[in-house]
């Protein structure tokens, strides 16, 4: 029997976003590892698949399974704000395979200067890219302000683990395998910002209820670029401070000391353990579409709602980004 799908709206989620646990379902399911590896004709597909679904115009015979596989990969390729294909290594579906393969490395070499190095600058290289992808579209930003956020970043992350290995080397051992896991959190405090920082210089675009645009808020970007940086260190923070406890002991027993040339690609798996679920949760923190009271953005901007609306429009709404 074909399925109706008359009432169906392609564009509201399947699980509650005003809760913990829908978001957490919800990215479980758009950050799913396993679409990085969709094929590219598979994902133009599933855009016109949704495109025809806005439209109310999906072929016969289409089941509502294929509708939810659709709107999955879309959602896990395709910018919100730009409905424009993403690329591949700065989407949050790529955080696991990525992710676990530079913090694995970042764990386990972490011991001599040139590592350090190299690897907290892969790492927040990688991190600007996502920064950037993940960007809230409607605020552009410049190549010089990517340059300049990126450098910082890079710089940040790098005197930070180089320092504070400075001040470790007598301190005990796991103390030094936690100095990676501080670095990246102050780096994070500085990339984001730094790669968004035309949203808090110009504002981040509000919409009402009905996804009007009716102006841009600098308030609305600094709440949303904070959740953001809370969700990427929270994303990190178990990974990065559990793991080192847990080598640590592993590397005591007499069979792991046989097999050091194994104890990196380990990491790298025990790292992906933790980002499968860590990213869907981290994402899950704050609600993607946040609603923020019209009388804590800019009075500037609530007296233009004021004027047009009256009190009809109490909330204004925006993507944080991821």
């Amino acid at each position: 029997m074909e399925a109706d799908l008359s009432g169906f709206n392609i564009d509201a989620p399947r699980w509650d976003q005003y809760t913990f646990l829908g978001r957490v379902k919800h990215f479980f399911n758009i950050t799913d590892p396993r679409t990085v590896f969709v094929p590219e004709r598979q994902l133009d597909w599933a855009k016109v698949m949704v495109e025809k679904s806005r439209m109310g115009v999906v072929p016969p015979g289409t089941q509502l399974e294929q509708l939810l596989y659709a709107k999955k990969l879309y959602d896990s390729a395709f910018h919100p704000d730009t409905g424009e294909k993403m690329n591949v290594i700065g989407r949050m579906s790529f955080q696991v395979p990525g992710g676990m393969i530079i913090t694995g490395f970042m764990l386990q070499f972490y011991r001599t200067m040139p590592a350090v190095i190299f690897w907290q600058w892969v790492n927040q290289s990688f991190n600007a890219l996502v920064n950037y992808t993940n960007r809230n579209a409607a605020s552009p930003t410049s190549v010089r302000q990517m340059a300049l956020s990126y450098f910082t970043a890079t710089t940040t992350a790098v005197a930070t683990a180089v320092g504070m290995n400075t001040l470790t080397k007598r301190a005990p051992p796991l103390v030094g395998r936690w100095v990676p896991f501080a670095a990246v959190a102050a780096a994070n405090c500085v990339n984001i910002p730094m790669m968004r920082q035309q949203e808090l210089i110009q504002g981040i675009c509000v919409k009402d209820r009905n996804h009007n645009d009716i102006g841009h808020s600098r308030r609305a970007a600094a709440i949303g670029i904070t959740q953001v940086v809370i969700s990427r260190i929270t994303m990190a923070a178990p990974g990065m401070i559990l793991l080192p406890v847990i080598m640590e002991r592993l590397e005591k027993l007499h069979f792991m000391k046989k097999i050091k040339v194994l104890h990196a690609p380990l990491q790298v798996m025990l790292s992906g353990c933790f980002l499968i679920f860590m990213v869907p949760v981290a994402c899950g923190l704050f609600p993607q579409e946040c609603e923020l009271p019209v009388s804590y953005v800019e009075p500037e901007l609530q007296d233009t709602i004021k004027a047009k609306y009256g009190e009809l429009v109490p909330y204004v709404y925006f993507n944080k980004g991821l």
